[in-house]
C-alpha cells in the first residue's frame, strides 16, 4: 500500500509551495507526487493529465493524499464522477489538514457520501464567488477608465509610426533610442505587425549575384497579367482579439467579426471568421498593440496564436 500525493494550482502565476509544505513529511519519505500545474478546477479531475497518471499507476489499497479538498475537486459534478472510480479501484482519499483529515473521502458509506457532497457544494459556491468578484472588479476598473495590466510602452499610434519608420529603413536600435524603449520591445512590435517577415519570393532577389527586377515591375508582360487573387480563409479569431476590435472604425473588419460564428472553448471562445486573407491580415495589424511590450500576457498569447493561424492559411 502506497501513499500517492496529488498537487494542483490554477494558473501559471501560482505555485504548489503551500501544498508541498502540508505534504512535507510524505515528500521527505519518498512518496510519489503527481502534479497538474496551471490547471483550472473547472477541468474535472478525471480529465487532468497528472491525476490520470496517478490512477494508472495506483494499486488496490493505495491512498491518495491531498493538501486540501479544493486541489482535487471543487464541484458536485466532479466528486460524483470521481468517487465511483476510486471505490471501484479500491483506493483511499485523504486530506492532510483541517476537519476532514481523519476521514476517508472515498469510503462508500452514506455518511461520508453526504459529507463529501456538502463539501463539494461549498467549494463550488466559493469558486463561483471568486469568479464573480473578479469579473465585477475588472468591469469596475474598465468603467473607471483604468487600463488593466502593465502599462504599454507604446500606444497604437506610436506602433503604427514605428512600423512605418522601420519599413522606410530605420534601424531597430535607432527606433529604440527614439522612443526610449528596449530594442526587444521594438522587435516585438515589428513582429506583431509582421514587418520583419521574410518575403516568400526572396529567391527571386538573388540570381547569379545580380539583383533581379521586382515581381511587379512595370513591364508589358506584367501589365497584361491579372492581379493575384485574394484567397478566402476560415480562421478562428481568439475572443480577446474580437473584443479588442468590436468598436473598430474599419467597417470591413467589423462586419467580418459580426458575421463570424462563436466557438466556445472551455472558459474562453473564438470567433470563426470566413473572409479574404487580406482581411485577416488587417485584423492582425490592428491588434498589434496587444502584442507590444507591456500588454497583458493573455493579449500577447492570443495575438501570437492568431498570427500563426493567419501565416498557416497564407502558406496553404
Amino acid at each position: 500500500m502506497t501513499d500517492r500525493l496529488y498537487l494542483r494550482h490554477s494558473t501559471d502565476k501560482q505555485t504548489a509551495a503551500r501544498q508541498r509544505h502540508a505534504l512535507a513529511a510524505l515528500l521527505a519519505a519518498g512518496a510519489p507526487a503527481y502534479e497538474d500545474p496551471a490547471t483550472s478546477s473547472r477541468v474535472l479531475s478525471l480529465y487532468r493529465a497528472g491525476f490520470k497518471k496517478l490512477l494508472d499507476e495506483a494499486a488496490v489499497g493505495d491512498t491518495i493524499r491531498i493538501a486540501d479538498a479544493a486541489r482535487l475537486f471543487r464541484s458536485v459534478a466532479d466528486i460524483i464522477a470521481l468517487r465511483p472510480v476510486l471505490i471501484r479501484r479500491g483506493l483511499h482519499l485523504r486530506v492532510e489538514s483541517g476537519l476532514l483529515s481523519g476521514i476517508d473521502l472515498a469510503s462508500d458509506d452514506p455518511g461520508t457520501k453526504m459529507i463529501v457532497q456538502v463539501l463539494a457544494a461549498v467549494l463550488e459556491f466559493q469558486r463561483d464567488m471568486i469568479s464573480e468578484n473578479t469579473k465585477e472588479g475588472v468591469a469596475a476598473a474598465e468603467a473607471a477608465g483604468k487600463r488593466l495590466g502593465r502599462p504599454a510602452a507604446l500606444d497604437e499610434g506610436e506602433v503604427v509610426e514605428l512600423v512605418e519608420a522601420y519599413r522606410e529603413g530605420a534601424a531597430v536600435k535607432a527606433l529604440a533610442r527614439q522612443y526610449g524603449i528596449a530594442p526587444k520591445t521594438v522587435r516585438r512590435a515589428l513582429d506583431a505587425a509582421r514587418a520583419r517577415d521574410v518575403p516568400d519570393d526572396l529567391g527571386l532577389l538573388l540570381e547569379d549575384g545580380v539583383t533581379a527586377a521586382p515581381r511587379h515591375a512595370a513591364t508589358g508582360e506584367d501589365q497584361d497579367q491579372e492581379p493575384e487573387p485574394d484567397p478566402t480563409a476560415t480562421i478562428d479569431v481568439p475572443g480577446l482579439l474580437a473584443e479588442y476590435l468590436q468598436n473598430t472604425a474599419d467597417t470591413t473588419i467589423r462586419d467580418a467579426l459580426h458575421g463570424g460564428r462563436t466557438i466556445r472553448r472551455g472558459q474562453g471562445y473564438s470567433v470563426r471568421v470566413t473572409a479574404p486573407l487580406t482581411v485577416h491580415q488587417a485584423v492582425l495589424a490592428q491588434c498589434a498593440g496587444l502584442a507590444a511590450d507591456g500588454a497583458s500576457p493573455a493579449g500577447r498569447k492570443a495575438h501570437r496564436i492568431y498570427a500563426d493561424r493567419v501565416a498557416a492559411a497564407g502558406a496553404a
